[in-house]
């Protein structure tokens, strides 16, 4: 038994001292000053648990916030939707506006004022661990890729991935759901019904934004086609590679680049994106229902159990009732 967990392969991950662990390739200055961030009355933030939608509904807000037009790069990304955690709070305070916050932080946690607005992202947790299990195997500064599946659905159990416990961030966001400041919206109503939720999205944003949107049905397929999953894996994706294997010296120099991201893209060890464009799977599949080509049965037993005992006495199993 020793010898076999001698031989597990785990995600490189460091404590954060708040109760959960962060990707080791994470500067933890740039962390603990994201949970000091003050949030301006201008202030978006897009929260999920990580891979339930994020990237998505970042890429909507901000086709939206720029008129229809998709971003040309990955910097261009990164710093006009920044990760908070990873970059910092000086990327908050220095992001061109309107723009959009980026968290994957339960609500206790998070930066909070009563006018900012948040959008939270909720997905359903089989789908999740299968999504956030292909996203640690595939970047490598996780040095999981050699790692398997049920070695890292025991870890998600057990909360014991980054960001920690799937159910406390959703359950806490949960209860925020109908706070007039909060957008509470499921991964899988979003792709049953992108138009809709898109306008959704719009009008949370500011009536103005929905109103451009209704008004102009150009527009509107334009942040439809642009935020499409088959869009957004083909240039995403080839974005990313790109800034993977841009020079190190182009990066720490770039003056748009916060030093929280720039110690995230050139840690001390290799770097956390693989520069092979047809390795990078930064946006992977898309797809709901994807875990029964992951999940065995045992481990879906497992997983039902779970959710019905942390959701039991909430309406949150109504979320799901048709994808688990």
């Amino acid at each position: 038994m020793a010898n076999e967990e001698e031989k597990k392969i785990l995600p490189h991950y460091q404590d954060t001292g708040y109760g959960f662990k962060i990707p080791k390739m994470f500067s933890l200055h740039a962390y603990k000053s994201a949970l000091t961030y003050k949030p301006r009355p201008d202030d978006l933030f897009i929260v999920t648990y990580p891979k339930c939608g994020t990237t998505w509904v970042q890429t909507i807000v901000a086709c939206i916030f720029r008129g229809g037009k998709p971003f040309t790069s990955a910097i261009e990304f990164l710093t006009g939707t920044p990760f908070l955690e990873l970059a910092g709070a000086e990327a908050a305070e220095t992001m061109e506006r309107p723009g959009a916050i980026k968290l994957h932080l339960p609500f206790h946690l998070t930066p909070y004022s009563k006018d900012a607005k948040y959008i939270f992202v909720a997905r359903n947790p089989k789908d999740c661990v299968v999504s956030f299990f292909h996203h640690t195997r595939n970047m490598v500064g996780y040095k999981f890729k050699n790692g398997e599946f049920d070695d890292y659905f025991e870890l998600f159990m057990k909360g014991e991935v980054d960001f920690g416990d799937y159910f406390d961030c959703l359950l806490s966001w949960y209860e925020h759901r109908n706070d007039p400041n909060v957008l509470f919206i499921t991964y899988e109503q979003l792709k049953e019904d992108t138009k809709t939720y898109i306008l959704k999205i719009a009008e949370f944003m500011g009536e103005k934004y929905k109103d451009m949107l209704v008004n102009d049905e150009e527009l509107l397929n334009d942040v439809i086609k642009f935020t499409s999953f088959s869009f957004m894996k083909e240039t995403l994706n080839k974005n990313v590679a790109e800034l993977a294997a841009a020079p190190r010296d182009v990066i720490l120099n770039h003056p748009d680049i916060p030093q929280g991201l720039k110690d995230f893209l050139f840690g001390e060890d290799e770097g956390f994106f693989d520069p092979d464009p047809n390795s990078v799977s930064y946006v992977r599949k898309g797809v709901v229902g994807d875990w029964r080509n992951h999940l065995s049965p045992e481990q879906n037993q497992r997983m039902n159990e779970k959710f019905q005992e942390r959701t039991k006495g909430t309406d949150i199993p109504e979320l799901w009732k048709d994808y688990m």
